[in-house]
């Protein structure tokens, strides 16, 4: 599928398409990559043919009319069981109900093509004892996707469908992107209502989408929150303050090429207008390691029973993050909200100064799939140690990630933006600018598989 939201949208309308023709190309893709946990081939093409006779008749519910998404398998979608890609959960959980982020999903014309892979519960690895996919990189099948919204990620870079969504507890939705080289953005804290979506960690987790441009992941925003955008067409930043972050984003062995890769980025951001300040994130150490203790603390409250009742059902990297809940005392637990309490009042000073926060996603490209686990199958420190996502989920803020040109592997890199409380509209609007002024002709047409930029980056695979 050759096309994001906002072109199939003006296709549809212009007659060029059917909901149809676009839901029965996105089913018809071969799921090579691991992509599904499973399709929904009856329903999806019965919704596409209501979204049809709709625009027939001009009943339009708006961009996403039509359109096939992905629904990562945390989210409950009344098609089909919510498995959190688990044996402990089997295929009972959420039949028959859509979580309200899918209700406002389907209100809007989108027609859910089934339900993307996952990491266990949403956090760990692979584990290939499990009879589950291992979902691939578009870019490179021997390497991962990345954790956990791994199935959607990949589906939109491949081009499977052109939206999807993910949820984020340290880096979830803006891991998988930067490492499939699309856009995520994982919002304020609360403001996508999370009901019907398994719980990894209920003070961390957060529900957003994942798609090929930030303009697109505007358009599924507004209808996860009901908040109007409005992004110009010309992109300018003139007057917007960048604070830049180095400090902890570029280890000795990130990727060679990207310090040029980041700077590049930065220049296209001041020659949009922006002025550019270099910035330290406080706290950096304690709220990371405070937002991965929380994580395994709130995820052994949800799953102690089935940890001591079926721990051979867990795949390894889950069972061995979450049992490190156990260890925490109820002290220990308690100074890490603390932390996070200091930190969310530094950066409040902080946006007072500033109003983006920019730094590399990760100071590393998509790793092989056998690099992700350590020898005793648990997450390998030096890949997850390389992401730069777990900090904002202690805080709340909104981020966004964005690809940003190649590692010198030809993998994507990623530019992660972040901003004040509820200031989603600021980052989308910034990197939707910083994107069109990449790729003014919107290359990744029909019959083009990949297409350089001004800013290195391409925005559909090599494959």
């Amino acid at each position: 599928m050759n096309s994001d939201v906002t072109d199939a949208a003006t296709a549809l309308r212009q007659g060029e398409t059917s909901s149809v023709a676009l839901v029965t190309e996105a089913l018809a893709v071969e799921d090579e990559l691991g992509v599904y946990r499973t399709r929904f081939p009856e329903s999806a093409l019965a919704a596409a043919r209501r979204a049809d006779a709709e625009l027939a008749i001009g009943r339009d519910r708006g961009p996403l009319h039509g359109i096939p998404f992905g629904v990562k398998d945390l989210i409950a979608v009344a098609e089909g069981p919510t498995t959190a890609q688990s044996l402990v959960l089997g295929d009972g959980w959420g039949t028959g109900i859509d979580a309200t982020a899918v209700t406002r999903l389907k209100a809007a014309g989108a027609v859910i093509i089934g339900k993307t892979s996952t990491m266990e519960f949403g956090c760990g690895v692979p584990d290939p004892a499990k009879p589950f996919p291992a979902p691939r990189n578009p870019w490179d099948p021997d390497r991962w996707a990345g954790g956990s919204s791994s199935g959607t990620a990949a589906g939109v870079a491949a081009g499977m469908f052109p939206a999807g969504l993910g949820t984020d507890t340290a880096g979830s939705i803006r891991m998988p992107a930067a490492f499939c080289g699309i856009t995520g953005l994982m919002p304020t804290y609360g403001r996508v209502p999370a009901d019907g979506c398994l719980p990894l960690a209920r003070s961390l987790d957060r529900i957003g989408p994942l798609a090929r441009t930030a303009r697109d992941c505007a358009l599924v925003f507004e209808v996860l929150t009901g908040t109007p955008l409005a992004l110009p067409e010309t992109p300018d930043l003139t007057g917007l303050r960048i604070g830049v972050v180095r400090e902890h984003h570029f280890p000795d062995d990130a990727d060679p090429a990207l310090p040029d890769v980041f700077e590049t980025a930065l220049a296209v951001l001041a020659d949009l207008g922006a002025a550019l300040t270099e910035v330290r994130l406080p706290q950096w150490a304690e709220l990371s390691g405070a937002v991965l203790l929380t994580a395994c603390c709130e995820g052994f409250a949800e799953h102690q029973d089935d940890l001591l009742a079926r721990w051979a059902d867990f795949h390894r990297s889950t069972r061995g993050f979450l049992a490190g809940g156990a260890m925490v005392s109820g002290a220990g637990y308690v100074r890490a909200q603390r932390v996070r309490e200091v930190a969310r009042r530094a950066l409040a000073e902080l946006f007072e100064e500033v109003d983006v926060v920019a730094g590399p996603t990760a100071s590393i490209g998509a790793p092989y799939l056998d690099e992700v686990s350590d020898e005793a199958g648990q997450q390998n420190p030096a890949v997850f140690g390389k992401v730069n996502t777990p900090y904002w989920n202690g805080v709340g803020n909104p981020v966004l990630a964005v690809p940003m040109g190649t590692t010198a592997d030809g993998l994507p890199l990623s530019l992660q933006l972040a901003g004040d409380l509820f200031a989603e509209e600021l980052l989308l609007r910034t990197a939707d600018a910083y994107q069109r002024a990449c790729r003014p002709a919107r290359a990744w047409k029909a019959g083009q598989s990949s297409s350089p930029s001004s800013c290195g980056q391409s925005s559909r695979p090599r494959r």
